[in-house]
């Protein structure tokens, strides 16, 4: 299992190069999350959903992303508040302090889980989550600690050089843990190293010496990274190019599935500019992207709040073109109607009127693989559904997608506004670059998918150089 001092020092991506590198061994490896917080989720080939780190992580493992690798999903929907999904299916909505109570409940299913993955593999590489030093969860826990005791999981701790004091995050994760979870921790991996390792090697020789753990390795700074799909809405703003194509996205406060911008910031002649919430929406924009939502009345309001609902009529009036994705798309219907309150409290609202559709919020959720075509040349290309709500209105019969003989999505009389459910098109290296030729940008036959296979190859090679994998795997066995 790989535990971190803290959230956001690397864990996911070590376990993506940790899955290929052993990959590479002849090993079949599976990676496992029992419990993730992320509103950026992949469909599974079972049809559930989990977390869009592990379905990275299943693609550098080589196997099929499916809901038993990552069991608990919590997708937030406020400052206090999650969907549980539980298995790859919505299970319930509730408040961070009622979850403490609610765990104890899930570990039968985390269990199950894991031992189907178990059963299929040679290793298993178990990625926590937030910190075990959060003693305060320690009690029930089903992300770290308690989740290796019961499996029996030896543990390897991540430390973040980068943030700095990473001889205090490790040992001072020690000092906090009771002996039962200190003992259960084998070895400390040094995460995203910048410098000369000469004068780093007497901080390893002082860790060890204070922890009696083996030194696994340092892992210098992957800049590639920014090459593979984010899976928090806080590295977009590290994906942007320097191409004459602008492509603005306004920074929703509940943004989701957002791995729709990965390929669109790498390709060359495109800048994607994350617009946060204070700036307005550039005059200079050629397209406005308005993305998914895990809360769409909740962003609607949130849209207005910083004016750019002022912002994206004045583009539109400029000749600007807009997309909107998912909830993006039920965002610039007429209205949004949620009787029940699937979306927070029962309301009817009024929704930024660029498209002629009415959304009404459904309990049944949307949530498949499909292949769709581009009406425009007839491309064939996979995407996949992950909403709620149904959407109906004249504009829909200008869809500009089909999938299996259904007319998706909607766009404008004049076609400069455009909306559809559908996620992860832009990883279609034709349609992205028919889209947006057709918007006048620039393309150069840029390969996403392959870029993002040689990243991943890229990583297992920094992997082997730097960490001790043979001795990984005699901690495993």
């Amino acid at each position: 299992m790989i535990q971190g001092v803290g959230s956001n020092v690397g864990k996911s991506l070590l376990v993506a190069g940790l899955c290929r590198a052993f990959w590479r061994r002849g090993l079949t490896v599976s990676p496992f999350k029992p419990q993730n917080m992320s509103n950026n989720a992949a469909v599974t080939i079972d049809g559930g959903e989990i977390g869009r780190a592990q379905a990275l992580q299943a693609m550098a493992a080589k196997v099929e992303a499916h809901s038993d690798l990552n069991p608990v999903l919590l997708k937030p929907q406020s400052e206090v508040g999650a969907a549980v999904i539980l298995q790859g299916k919505y299970l319930d909505s509730v408040r961070a302090r009622d979850y403490a109570r609610f765990k104890p409940q899930l570990m039968t299913a985390i269990l199950d889980s894991f031992h189907r993955v178990e059963r299929a593999s040679d290793l298993v590489l178990i990625e926590g989550a937030g910190s075990p030093a959060e003693t305060n969860l320690r009690a029930g826990d089903i992300a770290n600690m308690g989740f290796a005791e019961a499996v029996n999981a030896p543990v390897l701790l991540v430390g973040d050089i980068d943030r700095g004091g990473v001889i205090a995050q490790l040992v001072g994760t020690r000092t906090v843990l009771a002996k039962p979870d200190r003992d259960r921790i084998k070895g400390f991996i040094i995460n995203k190293f910048r410098g000369d390792l000469a004068i780093f090697s007497p901080a390893l020789d002082d860790i060890v010496s204070r922890t009696g753990w083996h030194a696994i390795g340092v892992m210098p700074w992957f800049g590639a990274a920014r090459k593979l799909p984010s899976e928090d809405a806080q590295d977009i703003r590290s994906k942007t190019g320097d191409g004459r194509f602008r492509i603005a996205v306004p920074r929703l406060s509940r943004i989701a599935n957002f791995d729709d911008l990965d390929p669109l910031s790498q390709e060359p002649g495109v800048t994607v500019e994350m617009i946060e919430p204070g700036d307005p929406l550039p005059a200079g924009a050629d397209l406005v992207l308005i993305p998914g939502t895990k809360s769409t009345i909740a962003d609607l309001a949130f849209f207005r709040a910083e004016g750019w609902d002022i912002d994206l009529a004045a583009h539109i009036r400029r000749g600007g073109h807009v997309l909107g994705i998912c909830g993006g798309y039920q965002m610039l219907g007429r209205e949004v109607i949620d009787s029940d309150g699937l979306d927070g409290q029962p309301a009817r609202v009024d929704g930024l009127g660029h498209l002629d559709i009415v959304t009404r919020m459904t309990a049944e959720k949307s949530l498949a693989n499909v292949k769709a075509e581009y009406l425009q040349n007839g491309l064939v290309l996979d995407g996949y559904e992950i909403h709620i709500g149904t959407t109906t209105g004249p504009d829909c019969t200008r869809g500009w997608l089909s999938v299996n003989d259904r007319i998706e999505g909607a766009q404008s009389r004049d076609g400069r506004v455009q909306g559809s459910y559908l996620h992860g098109l832009f990883a279609s290296n034709r349609f992205r670059q028919a889209y947006l030729q057709a918007l006048g940008a620039e393309t150069s036959g840029f390969d996403y998918q392959r870029e993002v296979e040689t990243t991943l190859e890229a990583l297992a090679d920094t992997v082997e150089r730097n960490l001790d994998l043979d001795l990984v795997l005699r901690l495993a066995e």
